[in-house]
């Protein structure tokens, strides 16, 4: 049974360039949703970031407190390296398991992990951003709107499945369609907006 919370895993999959969820640059819908932030000491974190293209955009816009983990070497050391010093000072890059990961933040940014992790793991993933969150913090992100035929990752799922699983602990401020998907997405994503009470 394959082991979708190892590195290993990960770390060959970024070596053999096995990465069609990236798209080389910063996701539309969320570039779109960082430019009307004006708070730009808010907590941020990316967990599964990946190459995270969202980070790169948020120190080069002058974000100061932003966090991403993943738990592939690969991804880490060249975020690191494409940071450099002065965008380290901003952005603090992890090498960990996601759920063993602690802090409190603001905002917790979503694209391409959900989709990554073993779907009988969501809960968990909801109870831990809960964790992760301060009070009146949100989940931002973009989901897969469909399900897949083939066994993931990435796994796929529904509109339906979402609201049902994080109404439980967050209020939906957003569930919808995107409008300004990458054109490798279009059709394909929905936007989520979900808050814990304040």
């Amino acid at each position: 049974m394959v082991d979708f919370l190892s590195g290993d895993y990960w770390q060959e999959r970024y070596k053999a360039h096995d990465i069609a969820w990236d798209m080389g640059e910063v996701s539309p819908p969320l570039k779109a949703y960082f430019d009307q932030i004006e708070n730009k000491e808010l907590k941020i974190l990316i967990p599964g970031c990946g190459n995270s293209y969202e980070a790169e955009y948020l120190v080069n816009s002058d974000f100061t407190n932003v966090t991403v983990i993943d738990i592939a070497e690969g991804p880490v050391q060249r975020l690191n390296n494409v940071l450099g010093e002065s965008g380290r000072s901003k952005c603090h890059v992890i090498q960990a398991d996601f759920f063993a990961h602690e802090g409190q933040y603001d905002i917790v940014i979503e694209q391409t992990f959900f989709c990554a992790i073993d779907p009988v793991l969501r809960k968990q993933y909801v109870d831990h951003m809960y964790q992760l969150l301060k009070p009146g913090g949100k989940i931002v992100g973009v989901m897969f709107k469909t399900p897949f035929e083939k066994a993931g990752p990435p796994f796929g799922g529904t509109t339906a499945e979402y609201s049902s699983l994080f109404s439980e602990k967050f209020q939906i401020l957003k569930l919808a369609g995107c409008y300004n998907s990458h054109e490798k997405r279009i059709g394909n994503e929905v936007f989520v907006v979900f808050q814990k009470p304040a």
